[in-house]
């Protein structure tokens, strides 16, 4: 489970990482002085129990939070040290979100929420609708451009999601138990879509998840406990 050969660009780069919470009169270490390079074109699950950190470590690369100390380098930006403003412009054209409740504005079409990334980074609307339509056919949803999200099974929400977060080419996908609001088989298919879709377009998937069925996909995998980041260097070690 390594990364592929000529993908080792390192693109995320982890430097004593700490993120502590206050908790009324205590203050509650969520990770402790993590220190990983996640690299070009790489998949990567975090695995560990809930609470255990792995929202949180996402919510930091996505510049979603500030940690308490430390460095988030994103080729060479140090996320920590942006204004609030920096980390929003970094965010909208850099990183692509999928959560587990899909997240979709109910009272917008599936193309109107396509489009919406891309309004935000300033693209033309005719190439964003063009693009827009070609990967929802690609992801057998081409026929759904003018419906609304609720009358969308869950398995097509997500896969909604999934072209939404990878629609304006952002370097690093971010995915937050995406298969948690799913039955088994819909969940493997929208696993295996996302897969062959990161893979393609060479992008850096890292992905949170419970699901230790998930794991086959990976080039790597880490664990989150007690707030450290640990690898797991083999199947038998999980």
């Amino acid at each position: 489970m390594t990364a592929k050969s000529g993908e080792q660009e390192p693109l995320i780069e982890l430097k004593g990482l700490n993120m502590a919470y206050q908790e009324g009169p205590v203050e509650r270490d969520v990770l402790k002085d993590v220190n990983e390079t996640i690299h070009r074109a790489e998949i990567v699950i975090l695995l560990g129990r809930s609470g255990s950190g792995k929202s949180t470590l996402l919510n930091l690369i996505g510049a979603l939070d500030v940690p308490t100390s430390g460095q988030i380098l994103v080729r060479g930006r140090d996320l920590a040290c942006m204004s609030d403003r920096e980390r929003s412009l970094f965010r909208r054209k850099n990183v692509g979100f999928i959560f587990q409740f899909f997240n979709l504005v109910s009272t917008l079409t599936v193309l109107e929420n396509l489009l919406l990334p891309l309004e935000l980074n300033g693209g033309r609307e005719d190439v964003g609708e063009t693009e827009a339509r070609s990967l929802l056919e690609e992801v057998q949803l081409g026929n759904r451009a003018d419906s609304f999200p609720d009358v969308l099974s869950g398995g097509e929400q997500q896969r909604v999601a999934i072209v939404r977060a990878l629609i304006h080419d952002p370097p690093i996908v971010l995915a937050d138990e995406p298969t948690g609001n799913l039955d088994y088989e819909t969940g493997k298919n929208v696993i295996d879509l996302l897969d062959r879709l990161v893979r393609r377009r060479k992008k850096t998937l890292i992905m949170a998840t419970h699901s230790r069925e998930l794991i086959g996909m990976a080039d790597r995998i880490f664990t989150l406990d007690s707030g450290n980041l640990i690898p797991v260097v083999s199947e038998e070690g999980l």
